[in-house]
């Protein structure tokens, strides 16, 4: 997806593009050393916990050494939650309040879609992350997820339909899978949702936030705080960890989990990698396997809002999953992906990381599954970054605050 062609298309941006010109920075930077540079952070922990292994937290600085510019490419795109790389090499983003757009690669407005079924926008609510058919040339078929209301409060639902771009709509649109039981709860749908190799779903789902949903992370029969594997109509994949076990839901992938609001697929390794928040401290990174428990709210390394400590305070316990990578204070991780590309060679297979609260890009240099570096992007924006997509080489950021930035050579 990645041809000699975007480089054009790239160039031409910065005369016809009215956002690239005035935003542009270009970014020369020393060689990228990960066993001198200090630490990226810099503040002082939440807790005095201590990390299971080496390298789980505070790892060594990095510096990118290859060139690249930063351009504002669009501003102003009311409340997004994702941005997403169609298969024709444009965007898709997602608007909270309803609707998508499709952008072009140098981020001006193509096509406002509608005819999504209505949503429960309140608080981290609305409509929420989208994935494309692995055959979406042949079938122009889109998932997406969102905040449905329902009579006991509201869930995570994931819906599909036939995108008509000509007519700006979805079409044929039919709900799939539900995450239950609702909540009266306006925090923690998680919600992100990605397509793994064997063409079947990947659905993240928090756990609602509050106390009633907080214990269900760890309750098979709930499906509150869970990473689900469905098929294209919504049935469980077959492999599923919990297939044909009595009183689980059968959908279930992975549980344990707070509010996950980053997946992805490594390139190399075809696993699924995920980012997740804790409370005041806590925020991990997680490899998610098949049938593993994350531990929330058993284990963590955060503390509650008001300073107390959750649970029983254990980050370790026999048979829970520990995190790849936490960080404390948090960095409030969102849309994460895999650097897919040449143009910018160190990065290969490096992860991304959209930080809300950290206002930053932060990039993760990964070697045999262990964090071994650590850069922070774009701290000069000031702006909390939702989603991040890869494309031709190039990374796009959306920020809540409604702005699309491309990173590129």
């Amino acid at each position: 997806m990645h041809t000699g062609t975007r480089i054009f298309f790239s160039m031409l941006a910065l005369l016809i593009c009215p956002f690239a010109r005035a935003g542009n920075n270009n970014h020369s930077m020393g060689r990228d050393r990960i066993d001198t540079l200090p630490s990226v952070e810099k503040k002082a922990p939440n807790s005095s916990y201590r990390p299971a292994f080496s390298g789980q937290t505070r790892v060594r600085g990095a510096k990118t050494a290859a060139n690249y510019t930063v351009e504002k490419i669009a501003e102003k795109i009311g409340a997004p939650f994702a941005i997403v790389a169609m298969p024709d090499g444009r965007l898709m983003v997602t608007v909270k309040a309803g609707y998508m757009e499709i952008r072009d690669r140098n981020g001006a407005l193509v096509k406002k879609i509608t005819g999504f079924p209505a949503v429960d926008l309140v608080g981290q609510g609305g409509l929420l992350d989208v994935a494309f058919d692995p055959h979406y040339a042949r079938n122009r078929m889109i998932y997406w997820t969102y905040s449905e209301k329902q009579p006991r409060g509201n869930l995570t639902a994931v819906a599909k339909g036939k995108l008509n771009e000509a007519a700006g709509r979805v079409e044929n649109v039919s709900v799939i899978f539900r995450a239950t039981p609702a909540l009266r709860s306006n925090l923690h749908f998680g919600s992100r949702i990605v397509f793994d190799r064997s063409g079947n779903l990947l659905v993240a789902v928090g756990e609602r936030s509050i106390l009633e949903g907080r214990a269900q992370a760890q309750q098979l029969q709930s499906g509150l705080g869970k990473i689900f594997r469905i098929t294209t109509s919504g049935k469980p994949a077959a492999g599923n960890p919990f297939l044909n076990k009595a009183g689980i839901q059968p959908e279930i992938y992975s549980y344990g989990h707070r509010n996950p609001q980053g997946l992805d697929i490594h390139p190399a390794t075809g696993e699924l990698w995920e980012a997740e928040f804790g409370p005041r401290g806590g925020d991990e990174i997680n490899i998610v396997r098949a049938g593993k428990n994350y531990g929330w709210p058993v284990i963590t390394y955060g503390i509650e809002y008001n300073g107390s400590k959750v649970g029983d305070a254990l980050q370790q316990k026999k048979g829970m999953i520990q995190p790849v990578y936490y960080w404390d204070p948090v960095i409030s991780p969102s849309g994460i992906c895999f650097y897919r590309g040449n143009a910018i060679p160190e990065w290969k297979n490096n992860l991304f990381v959209a930080a809300l609260s950290g206002q930053h890009i932060d990039r993760l240099i990964i070697r045999n599954n262990k964090v071994t570096g650590e850069e922070r992007l774009l701290t000069d924006k000031g702006e909390r970054f939702r989603d991040l997509a890869c494309l031709n080489g190039m990374l796009y950021t959306i920020t809540d605050r409604g702005t699309i930035y491309r990173i590129r050579r």
